[in-house]
């Protein structure tokens, strides 16, 4: 978006200055339409003064199967580590949000469609686990395809790990705000994604587990129309809340206020 001036933008289908697009938050000002950001970008909106530490920076993800399909895994992680920058699929930050200190990890789409391998899911434990040894609010930002596959059944494990690590959070009473981002789906939709104590989703977001034919055989009829998207979710009770990007700060503020019992 930020090489090119005009931006088309995916849903309303208008050309739009793409200055205009990133000042409004990567939110088209026309539709309201939810562009997809980075992980550095969501943090860098989200903490205080976009002031922020990554932490558990350390870890890279192994073709420890050796995986080719179409192509090789391993080339794959080093093609998507060159074009984000970033060593894997999720950043885990601590800052202060509201003044209140917070841990998030924030998940990218852009590495492998912000897949949940054994990296993702050590770090969103790692990021579970701090919050808990130092007593901070978690934030867990998902956009995210599900399992990474070309791990096998490693990849399916990170759903009991990062499930079990999210769970000592809410023995210990220690509140924990999951955010959904389209798409958020499979194993990261099944697992942490929707055990937060308050779960919420940008507008018009795709959360999902399986595909419509996998659910079209499952169920033997055809899903109801907008089944998938954040806004028939939330009216069937399975979201709190949907919040468009630029009111997500002061939601999250006022969320966590009430989460800790401190004034408003």
């Amino acid at each position: 978006m930020r090489e090119n001036q005009w931006t088309r933008c995916d849903n309303c289908r208008k050309f739009i200055f793409s200055n205009d697009i990133i000042d409004n938050g990567y939110v088209c000002p026309g539709c309201g339409f939810h562009f997809h950001v980075s992980a550095p970008e969501r943090l860098a909106m989200l903490f205080d003064e976009g002031r922020y530490e990554l932490v558990d920076h350390g870890l890279f993800p192994l073709d420890f199967l050796g995986f080719v399909d179409a192509g090789s895994y391993a080339e794959r992680i080093v093609a998507d580590q060159k074009e984000t920058t970033l060593p894997e699929a999720v950043l885990n930050a601590v800052g202060t949000l509201g003044g209140i200190p917070i841990v998030v990890a924030a998940l990218d789409f852009g590495f492998l469609g912000g897949s949940m391998g054994s990296v993702v899911g050590e770090k969103v434990a790692r990021a579970a686990e701090r919050a808990l040894r130092e007593k901070r609010p978690l934030i867990i930002l998902s956009c995210s395809g599900g399992a990474r596959m070309q791990e096998g059944t490693m990849s399916l494990m990170q759903m009991a790990k990062t499930s079990a690590a999210v769970a000592r959070l809410d023995l210990a009473g220690i509140p924990f705000i999951s955010v959904l981002a389209d798409p958020t789906s499979g194993g990261v939709t099944a697992s942490f994604a929707m055990q937060g104590d308050i779960n919420i989703a940008e507008p018009d977001a795709l959360i999902l587990f399986e595909g419509d034919r996998v659910a079209d055989q499952t169920i033997k009829e055809k899903i109801p129309k907008g089944f998938r998207h954040a806004e028939f979710i939330r009216d069937h009770g399975f979201l709190d809340d949907i919040v468009p990007r630029k009111d997500l700060r002061p939601y999250l503020i006022r969320a966590l206020r009430l989460l800790l019992n401190r004034p408003l």
